[in-house]
């Protein structure tokens, strides 16, 4: 009986790694086919059936570096590299920024006791899953008033709509579970409360710090909406300079491709960098005594 069960694991055992398999197959395949595109030639890029196996070229990021793309089905001037830089001013600035003032936000909103925390908790968090298109009209409205339109203050101003409440409800998991009394132990010891939270609280929630930055900044480099609508042709990030190899004469497919390959580095840099503080953020907490 023991031996019939122990088949029956094992078969079962095989069905799930087969499933799993196959589902990451499927789901790494427009990734796989994405990075391809960037290293074929326009030609093959259109041939039908499709060639999985061809001889790699450089062509499409060497027209994204001299700004002159196209090919064979017409050239025209696309500035990419200068869209990459807006692209990091722009996450960049408004992840160390919310970083600076949600930390110490996350901090007063998790360890004290006031009048309206958990609506001003909730208010944060609605800036998140508030649709952007709802509160577009007021900015730009704002935005043109005050002359920030296509500049990058106001851009990364409006972006700490995306990557502050990230951090701050990220965070405040992470606070909560260090113990109170550690603190006030620092205290007796003759450390301020300033003292206490440089020396003691940023190491231990240096994990959650890591996590909540890098999903902010995946989030802050993949807007759209913002960027289309309050930037400009100075300002414009990847996710808008990309429509500029969208024509009324062709699509640029393997200028499109090269261009995402490039797009995806930064984040994919940032997560192998942070890599041991990511995955102990992300798991810090999941199980407890």
């Amino acid at each position: 009986m023991a031996t019939v069960t122990t088949r029956k694991e094992k078969i079962i055992d095989y069905i799930l790694n087969g499933v799993t398999i196959i589902y990451f197959v499927i789901a790494l395949f427009p990734v796989v086919w994405v990075f391809s595109l960037a290293f074929k030639e326009t030609s093959q890029i259109l041939t039908w059936p499709p060639q999985f196996f061809f001889k790699p070229t450089l062509e499409n990021f060497q027209s994204l570096f001299s700004g002159l793309t196209g090919g064979n089905t017409g050239s025209s001037t696309v500035d990419f590299l200068r869209n990459f830089m807006n692209s990091l001013i722009i996450s960049f600035g408004a992840v160390i920024i919310s970083v600076l003032v949600g930390v110490p936000a996350t901090y007063a909103i998790a360890r004290y006791n006031f009048k309206g925390k958990e609506d001003l908790a909730f208010t944060i968090l609605s800036f998140r899953f508030a649709p952007e298109l709802m509160v577009i009209i007021p900015i730009y409205i704002f935005f043109q008033k005050l002359g920030l339109l296509d500049t990058y203050t106001g851009l990364i101003w409006v972006y700490q709509l995306i990557t502050l409440p990230m951090i701050v409800w990220i965070l405040r998991g992470y606070i909560e579970d260090v113990s109170r009394e550690l603190e006030e132990a620092c205290w007796l010891d003759g450390f301020g409360r300033v003292r206490t939270f440089f020396r003691v609280m940023l190491p231990l929630i240096r994990p959650g710090i890591a996590a909540s930055g890098l999903l902010a900044f995946i989030y802050a480099w993949n807007n759209f909406v913002f960027a289309v609508l309050l930037g400009g042709s100075r300002t414009a990030p990847v996710t808008v300079g990309a429509m500029q190899f969208i024509s009324a004469d062709a699509l640029r497919y393997g200028d499109m491709a090269a261009a995402i390959v490039l797009a995806a580095i930064p984040a994919l840099a940032l997560a192998l960098y942070a890599q041991k503080h990511l995955i102990r953020g992300l798991s810090l907490g999941a199980v407890k005594e």
